[in-house]
């Protein structure tokens, strides 16, 4: 496979910066203030170790990237070429903003202790402007005039809906995979309620998810002849991505309009522990096939959109 090393830490950078935004966001939509920053959800920990990784993965990512375009090895990447291209490109301007973006992240992180309520959205803010820069790593920074300027919004509320959603499966994965036995009827009410709330949230995700990809599609390859999409590398991708998408939709369905039901229904009458397993099944196969995604899209970027016929 060309440029793994750059796949691979798109593919990190990505999961990283989508699972700090996400669940930070989750725990400002779904958890009521004083149920924020207790054992039900705890963020300071996950937000440094989240911010520090992200840091490491974007100057790696950058190395690779400036390895992978002039034609060299990650220990041979000359630092006048480094300088250039981080000075004189979009790409490098996005990167310096990225790098500030988390480092505030971090400084947040730090802070949650002091002063939670600031900090917890100076840490989203920060996420989010992060997770706006990659655009510029990907097809959306390269295209040109208004076109450009569309496809370039379009992938950013593209990418930060997919981090609603992708922060929201580890939001529940932290709630609901606690011991059965530490979970008390409180945690469990609580979890419940999150879920519904998600599955509102959620919603209008996935439709802000499926309305940019058509339009990020559009800007980038018009209609492309069927036939392109098979016998292309990047086509086959792409439908690869779009089935993946569509057993995510499926399996957000089974969770809003019968697994969470049913753990409503577990929970009135006293015995959740059925429904939770359901629960914790589904979520194992939805995270499973997001973080598949975010491979594939990883692998998508560093591609020809249908000209590069494998």
């Amino acid at each position: 496979m060309d440029n793994l090393p750059v796949i691979a830490i798109r593919f990190a950078l990505y999961a990283d910066l989508m699972v700090l935004a996400g669940v930070t966001a989750f725990s400002l939509y779904a958890l009521k203030p004083e149920e924020r920053g207790t054992v039900l959800l705890p963020l300071a920990k996950p937000a440094l170790l989240l911010s520090l990784l992200g840091l490491l993965l974007s100057g790696g990512g950058m190395i690779a990237l400036v390895a992978a375009m002039t034609g060299t090895s990650l220990w041979a990447v000359d630092g006048s070429a480094f300088r250039e291209i981080v000075t004189q490109s979009a790409i490098g301007s996005a990167w310096v903003v990225r790098m500030v973006a988390v480092a505030i992240a971090l400084l947040a992180a730090l802070g949650l202790g002091r002063t939670p309520h600031l900090a917890r959205y100076c840490l989203l803010a920060s996420a989010v402007l992060a997770i706006a820069t990659l655009v510029w790593t990907g097809h959306a920074g390269a295209t040109e005039r208004w076109t450009g300027t569309l496809h370039r919004l379009s992938d950013i509320v593209h990418m930060l809906a997919a981090a609603v959603w992708i922060g929201g499966i580890a939001a529940f994965a932290w709630l609901l995979f606690q011991p059965l036995a530490h979970q008390s009827d409180a945690q469990i009410r609580i979890a419940h309620r999150a879920l519904e709330q998600f599955s509102r949230v959620g919603t209008l995700a996935v439709g802000l998810i499926a309305l940019t990809g058509i339009i990020n599609s559009l800007s980038l390859m018009g209609l492309p002849h069927p036939y392109a999409l098979f016998a292309s590398r990047y086509g086959q991708l792409l439908l690869i991505k779009l089935a993946l998408f569509a057993g995510m939709l499926m399996l957000a369905g089974v969770n809003r309009w019968r697994l969470t039901p049913a753990l409503g229904a577990a929970i009135a009458n006293g015995n959740p522990i059925p429904a939770l397993r359901g629960l914790r099944q589904s979520l194992i196969l939805e995270t499973a096939t997001a973080l598949t995604i975010l491979a594939v899209v990883a692998w998508l970027g560093t591609l020809e959109p249908i000209m590069a016929y494998g």
